[in-house]
């Protein structure tokens, strides 16, 4: 898989005539995420898509360290309709009112179940083998081969599913707390130079974030797309599961933000 990447100087952003705001937004103890507004961003990953070169390529065969990334628990189905894929994103010179359709967003969906939280409140659920296993053996097989890497995965995952459906904690370690804390710690609703968010959606509720999203379109104020499908999917960093510091990133699991941006652009 290639990959493509972009290193900008906030100056260089700056001279563009655009910026890089950061926020962070604090979910627990020891985990936060970065929210970021300006168009710095936006801007920069143009330029990478353009073909704007900043990182010499590596040498071929270079293995990047994907320690601690892993995608092993279930995909999360929706319980209240739909997992709704949703970004929108404001166009030159609107962010003022931008601001304000986002706001209304949020107030929209205020009423859905933990605001809309794909994750159950107890933590997704898992299942033996994982569906990820192998694409995890081939990222993090480093030296090793990776049936040896699966092998290894297959046993640390099933001592973990057999701890996680018995309860039975073992040296410092409580399944029932950190399966509750994966759901915390997900971010299902997240900010970057746009709003994204992934939500388990009713029907009428998807009705009125329409409603409002056409009339703020129509007016010239944001872009954006949505896309419906039936589950969530979770991608993990986690590099301790003794420390509750892991992070998980949540999309819809039948092209999520990859079909809502291409809902964008076709607009």
């Amino acid at each position: 898989m290639g990959l493509r990447v972009g290193l900008f100087s906030v100056a260089d952003i700056r001279a563009a005539g655009h910026d890089v705001t950061v926020a962070r937004y604090k979910v627990m103890d020891g985990v936060d995420y970065a929210m970021f507004a300006g168009g710095g961003a936006s801007w920069a990953e143009a330029q990478m898509k353009a073909g704007v070169e900043t990182v010499p390529p590596a040498p071929p065969g270079t293995q990047p360290d994907l320690t601690g990334l892993s995608c092993r628990w279930s995909h999360m189905r929706a319980r209240k309709g739909t997992i709704l894929s949703l970004l929108v994103v404001p166009e030159a010179g609107a962010e003022a009112d931008f601001a304000k359709v986002a706001e209304k967003v949020l107030a929209i969906v205020a009423h859905l179940e933990r605001g809309g939280h794909p994750s159950p409140p107890r933590g997704p659920g898992v299942g033996w083998p994982p569906p990820g296993v192998l694409l995890e053996a081939h990222a993090s097989h480093g030296a090793m081969s990776v049936a040896r890497r699966h092998r290894q995965i297959l046993l640390a995952t099933f001592f973990a599913w057999v701890l996680i459906m018995t309860g039975i904690r073992i040296a410092g370690f409580d399944p029932a707390h950190y399966q509750h804390t994966v759901g915390r710690n997900a971010d299902f609703r997240k900010f970057d130079d746009g709003l994204k968010m992934t939500l388990d959606c009713d029907q009428a509720t998807m009705e009125r974030l329409t409603e409002l999203l056409e009339d703020a379109q129509d007016r010239g104020i944001v872009r954006y797309g949505m896309h419906c499908q039936d589950e969530a999917m979770m991608t993990c960093i986690v590099p301790s599961i003794m420390e509750d510091t892991h992070v998980h990133f949540i999309d819809g699991a039948a092209g999520g933000y990859t079909e809502a941006a291409q809902a964008i652009k076709a607009g």
